[in-house]
């Protein structure tokens, strides 16, 4: 079986849509997507990832069913370092989340004082329990920490969604801490995420990442990535800081 995990294009949040670079991005997403042999395509429900699935779709003449635990992991925490409004529990400032050695841990992130009151860590288990429902109707059910062949097979599955969300999938197939990828990983506008099972003994299936983020598709057209996601690389440049 093979992943895409697809990080929608250029968002314009306040309308939950895409910019016209945004926009561009996915045509130019679709080029590469079509020559991908995608058997099967999901997508959130929110309007920036169905509107990056669009253009591939009808060119397919496909479809996509909606997932709604493929939305934006968009669940809200006090920040410790800004309790005055609720902050996403995936963006932190490097010289608090790293002093919290727990937030290192696959299996305990979820318990720190500032993570457990708001019930992120049952979020999170949502959403995998979710996803290993899907994959378990592709054909392969999790067990512990690998994943059992019952139908072992070549399929292709799209997963159209965030970075957040799409963060939370990977730190569980990779078997870490959703706080390192959140904050050590950045997938832009439209990347594209591909993971391949391995199934070296008979009926035992690992994932394994075979590239991440990769946005080719638009070098190819020369159009420059996107900075949505990222942060400013020195304090005096006139991109985000917070």
């Amino acid at each position: 079986m093979r992943l895409l995990i697809i990080r929608h294009g250029d968002p314009d949040y306040e309308n939950d849509s895409l910019t016209e670079k945004g926009r561009r991005e996915v045509e130019y997403l679709a080029d590469f997507l079509c020559k991908q042999d995608i058997d099967f395509f999901y997508t959130s429900p929110y309007g920036r990832a169905r509107d990056t699935a669009t253009p591939v779709l009808a060119r397919l003449g496909q479809t996509a069913e909606e997932l709604p635990w493929l939305r934006e992991f968009d669940h809200f925490i006090d920040r410790p370092d800004d309790t005055e409004r609720k902050r996403i529990p995936w963006d932190w400032l490097p010289q608090d989340w790293t002093q919290e050695p727990v937030f290192y841990e696959k299996d305990r992130w979820s318990e720190s004082e500032y993570m457990a009151p708001f019930g992120i860590g049952e979020e999170y288990d949502k959403v995998v329990e979710a996803f290993d429902e899907l994959l378990a109707k592709h054909g392969y059910r999790r067990e512990g920490g690998y994943y059992r062949a019952e139908r072992p097979n070549h399929e292709t599955i799209a997963l159209f969604c965030h970075f957040g969300s799409g963060s939370v999938l990977l730190s569980h197939l990779l078997g870490v801490s959703p706080m390192v990828v959140w904050h050590g990983f950045c997938a832009q506008p439209s990347s594209v995420t591909t993971l391949v099972t391995e199934e070296r003994r008979k009926g035992i299936a690992s994932f394994r990442m075979l590239s991440y983020g990769e946005i080719a598709h638009l070098y190819e057209h020369d159009e420059p990535p996107a900075f949505a996601a990222r942060f400013c690389e020195c304090w005096t440049d006139e991109t985000r800081h917070d």
